[in-house]
């Protein structure tokens, strides 16, 4: 059983700069991409920025794009985002996903495995 533990979160300002990780173990078999979601408290999970695992094409929300960067180290078994320019809106609980099969990356219902988050905060 493939495991994901995302790590990296905390309390920052806003302006401030995050890079959270994601160490992947046990996987085996293919993988399609790796992703990151957030959820904040009473609002659904939602996309924020996917990496296509074979050859590192990034595809990013409108609300992070330019401002978020998500890379991936084929190698180690990482995925990371780097989190630039952050605002209190980006408060929420990231967590990584992986899924096998090609396909929308927003659709967090194609997702076999999941990590367990980590919690972002901005604030002043």
């Amino acid at each position: 059983q493939a495991r994901l533990v995302e790590s990296g979160g905390g309390l920052v300002q806003p302006g401030n700069s995050l890079r959270l990780s994601c160490q992947i173990s046990n996987l085996h078999g293919s993988t399609y991409a790796m992703t990151w979601f957030r959820q904040a408290p009473g609002q659904e999970r939602e996309y924020v920025a996917g990496v296509i695992w074979s050859n590192g094409n990034a595809y990013y929300a409108d609300s992070v794009k330019d401002r978020f960067t998500i890379s991936r180290d084929t190698t180690r078994g990482r995925a990371y985002l780097q989190m630039n320019r952050l605002k209190p809106e980006d408060t929420a609980r990231y967590y990584c996903a992986f899924r096998r099969s090609p396909g929308q990356l927003r659709v967090k219902d194609d997702y076999e495995f999941w990590g367990q988050g980590t919690q972002v905060t901005v604030s002043s």
